[in-house]
């Protein structure tokens, strides 16, 4: 027989793929040996037992195995294409709809900068003539042309992970495209979702190929790559906190324009109502929301490019000479320091860039696009023109540049619509905060938190109660405790560059790893843009102490817990890793376990994807009987956005068939909705098992080709048997179990087991052809489950050792199990009754 060519990794092998019904001869010690050993059941005959720990035997031997069998290679022969997006092929009029919910959702927060942006500026570099003017004008003018605009519309929505965007989807791309997270649970089989569509680094490019190997090989720079997208995302909950405070509060202070003998103390306790309105409607949902508020910041945009087109015909149209960078440089030459302090409020203008890249899991990148160069831009170019040509003959207005440059006439319809743009504003920066929290959460540096689901069209629009009223309460404590626009808005400029420049360095990853474009290209947007946010951020930073240092903190936090976190959750995984069950233990207590199997599925939750969970020896030793058929159950989230449903469910045989226990592993994206109920996850899975077990049964029957020793389990035909009091027929094969059989019953020929059922007396069982069987097996597995279906949760807990260091027993023992035991349960999803439910508290010590 002819060697076939090894399958790659990354290959999305199929029916189309002749080489996934081929045989493969390996060595057994190979890497690719180990991996089919772990569940594979496709040859039982070489492979009695299926644990990669069962390496008995160190010398190396060629051997034969089979194809890899497991539910993705039934499921996957019905899966079309890849995951569609939910806004593909829409009509004119759904385009149209789209475009007022993206006003709505994703650009309030850049579209009420002109609201404070001059009026930040021009507290911290005072007018001392026109051309002060100008070069502030140059300033906002090239600051929205280059990070808005180039950085985000024209490169960084293009870096979205099949839709969807923020710091957390940039780092699942990266993750599915080199082995870089630090959590061990990565199989082969997941580069096989469909969703998966690697790029892998093309061997022309040698460049890509080291910078990939040098991530996979380095623990530092994995950890480093971490930290940065923790830093990242801290961020962005920080600016789920302060933009709800700035823009409220911006918007409101137009009262001291309107009403002389107002106060700020009104002010805040007016914004105070505001946010918490604010707050209040945010369970309604993004897509009802945005709907209703998309109208309305289409009216704030024209009546930014109206009053600025007023302004410019009536004041000076001359400051359209601030396209000239040359004032830029005007302007640092006549005022220096205070011109550096002021690039704080000029970067205001840019605010809510990244609520256009967080904000993609709602809308497609076109639509995103194509509104923000043909209305949302234009606009504020127009708006920020026409308050500077006010401010040409009017200096002593700067402090409230927004609302002075607003006709008398029309100044109150627009404080409404101001105020009304400044809520949605806070939405914006809200709904991208629940988007990466639950990307987060889905990929494991975040705790598990109650998401509600606000739209049954489009499953991204979430909306997660705790961190909703969190924010609120936070914003509130910001607004009362600093009441000043200015230092708000300093602690604005830190949040948002916080972000910008974590994104900056994993896009140039990206475009490194994955893109594979010239150097000179990356180069060029690392140095412009980073270098461009480092200046901005210096200039943040300088003024730290006035007020802005609670963001600060308040992003440590967020960063601390997310830290802690993900820490507890690797080093429970790895101690379960390290204290599975042998397969030498299995062997020993023979397909009974050393117990009664009693009728009914018992589905065991952990989150061990390979061998036999140590929870499971402690539910043996602890109940008196374990169900006839037991199955691993893993809820395992795959770094790519969504998992079509056929391809939910891996199944993988643990033991012999005569043993019963299989693995599931359901997987899941980033994106998906975990809505089902018990009954229809128990359905689902049982549909997943019967395809499986059909399919490993034709592989099995096609290797056989006729031989007689097909059946691997008849070394276990003449073991005693147990009557079960619904008339199933169990084997018992410890001897332990004797004194629990009445010879005098006798012992019907029951197809409900997998195992020989003959008399023990008989010298020889008979032979079985594989579709018996099968039905065999798949009447075994119905009869289970109509005994019922029980879920096994192993509780495990985990505490630092005696001999640890301090700070990891502070972090482990206090910290990590606090956020433990607040934590959303994962079996909560699935609404199962009490009834159905055992549980076993398991402590690991680490």
């Amino acid at each position: 027989m002819a060697n076939p060519k090894p399958k790659s990794p990354h290959s999305l092998g199929g029916e189309d793929d002749p080489e996934s019904y081929e045989s493969r001869w390996v060595f057994q010690e190979d890497e690719e040996a180990s991996e089919i050993d772990d569940f594979d059941a496709a040859d039982l005959r070489h492979q009695p037992m299926f644990d990669s720990e069962d390496e008995d035997n160190a010398e190396q031997r060629l051997v034969r195995t089979g194809p890899r069998i497991d539910s993705f290679d039934v499921e996957a022969l019905e899966v079309p294409g890849a995951q569609r997006n939910d806004y593909e092929d829409v009509s004119v009029g759904k385009g149209i709809l789209l475009a007022f919910q993206t006003l709505g959702v994703v650009f309030g927060d850049v579209g009420t900068s002109p609201l404070y942006t001059f009026s930040v500026m021009f507290r911290k570099a005072p007018i001392n003539g026109n051309e002060d003017i100008l070069g502030a004008l140059s300033l906002v003018l090239y600051t929205l042309i280059l990070i808005p605009l180039l950085k985000y519309v024209l490169v960084v929505l293009w870096a979205n992970d099949d839709g969807e965007g923020g710091t957390f989807a940039l780092y699942s791309l990266i993750c599915r495209n080199a082995k870089v997270s630090l959590l061990p649970n990565q199989l082969p089989s997941d580069a096989r979702i469909s969703g998966f569509r690697l790029k892998v680094p093309s061997p022309e490019l040698e460049r890509s190929l080291k910078i990939k190997e040098r991530l996979e090989t380095s623990l530092a720079l994995k950890k480093i790559l971490l930290l940065v997208v923790l830093a990242g995302i801290s961020m962005v909950i920080a600016n789920g906190v302060v933009t709800p405070a700035m823009s409220v509060l911006s918007s409101v202070n137009g009262l001291k324009v309107g009403v002389d003998a107002i106060k700020q103390d009104e002010v805040v306790m007016i914004s105070v109502a505001c946010l918490i309105a604010l707050f209040s409607v945010q369970k309604y949902g993004t897509s009802k929301v945005g709907l209703a508020v998309g109208p309305a910041l289409f009216i704030w945009f024209c009546s930014l490019a109206g009053i600025g087109i007023y302004n410019l015909v009536k004041y000076d149209s001359s400051v359209l000479r601030a396209f000239n960078p040359i004032h830029i440089y005007y302007f640092f030459e006549r005022n220096s320091t205070k011109a550096w302090y002021s690039l704080g409020g000029c970067l205001l203008c840019a605010t809510g860039s990244e609520a256009m890249f967080a904000d993609l899991c709602y809308f497609p990148v076109r639509s995103v696009q194509l509104t923000f160069v043909f209305v949302v831009l234009p606009c504020l170019l127009l708006g920020y023109l026409g308050q500077a040509a006010y401010l040409m003959e009017n200096h002593a207005d700067a402090g409230n540049a927004f609302y002075s440059s607003v006709p008398s006439g029309a100044f109150w319809p627009t404080f409404l619509i101001a105020n009304i743009a400044a809520l949605i504003a806070s939405r914006a920066m809200t709904t991208a905060t629940f988007s990466c929290i639950k990307q987060s959460a889905a990929l494991g540096c975040f705790p598990r938190l109650k998401i509600v689901h606000t739209s049954r069209k489009f499953m991204g629009q979430i909306y997660i109660p705790v961190i909703n009223w969190f924010l609120l309460a936070v914003s509130l404590v910001f607004v009362c405790t600093i009441s000043s626009v200015d230092e708000i808005g300093n602690a604005y400029g830190i949040a948002e560059l916080g972000v910008m420049m974590m994104t900056t360095i994993l896009v140039t990853l990206v475009m490194l790893l994955i893109w594979q474009i010239r150097i000179i290209v990356v180069l060029s947007f690392a140095v412009v843009f980073l270098g461009l946010e480092l200046t901005f951020f210096s200039s943040v930073l300088w003024s730290v102490t006035d007020g802005s240092w609670i963001i600060l903190v308040f992003a440590v936090l967020m960063f601390f817990i997310m830290f802690v976190w993900n820490y507890g959750s690797k080093l429970k995984y790895e101690t379960e890793v390290k204290q599975k069950l042998s397969m030498d233990l299995m062997r020993d207590l023979g397909c009974n376990l050393g117990t009664i199997r009693a009728p009914g599925i018992g589905l065991l939750y952990n989150e061990l994807v390979k061998g036999i969970p140590g929870i499971f020896g402690h539910f043996l030793t602890t109940l008196p009987a374990i169900h006839s058929m037991i199955i691993f159950v893993s809820i395992k989230y795959v770094p790519v956005p969504m998992v079509p449903q056929s391809e939910r469910f891996l199944f993988r045989r643990v033991c012999q068939r005569s043993y019963h226990i299989f693995r599931c592993i359901a997987r899941y994206g980033y994106k998906d909705v975990r809505k089902e109920n018990h009954q229809t996850f128990e359905q689902l899975l049982m549909e997943s098992l019967e395809k499986f077990i059909r399919r490993e049964a034709q592989e099995r029957s096609l290797e056989s080709d006729g031989d007689d020793d097909s059946d691997s389990e008849d070394e276990y035909s003449g073991s005693r048997v147990l009557i079960a009091p619904n008339g199933s027929v169990y084997s018992l094969g410890v001897p332990l179990l004797a004194d629990f059989i009445d010879t005098n019953i006798p012992v019907p020929n029951f197809e409900a087991s997998t195992s020989e059922d003959a008399n023990p007396e008989s010298p020889k069982p008979p032979v079985v052809d594989a579709e018996q069987s099968l039905e065999r097996e798949l009447s075994f597995i119905r009869k289970a489950k109509e005994s019922g279906v029980v879920y096994l949760l192993g509780h495990g807990d985990i505490r630092a050792r005696k001999d640890s260091w301090f700070i990891k027993k502070l972090i482990i023992n206090y910290f990590y199990s606090f956020l433990r035991k607040n934590c959303r349960r994962g079996i909560t999803n699935l609404s199962v009754p009490h009834s159905h439910l055992m549980q076993v508290g398991m402590t690991y010590m680490v």
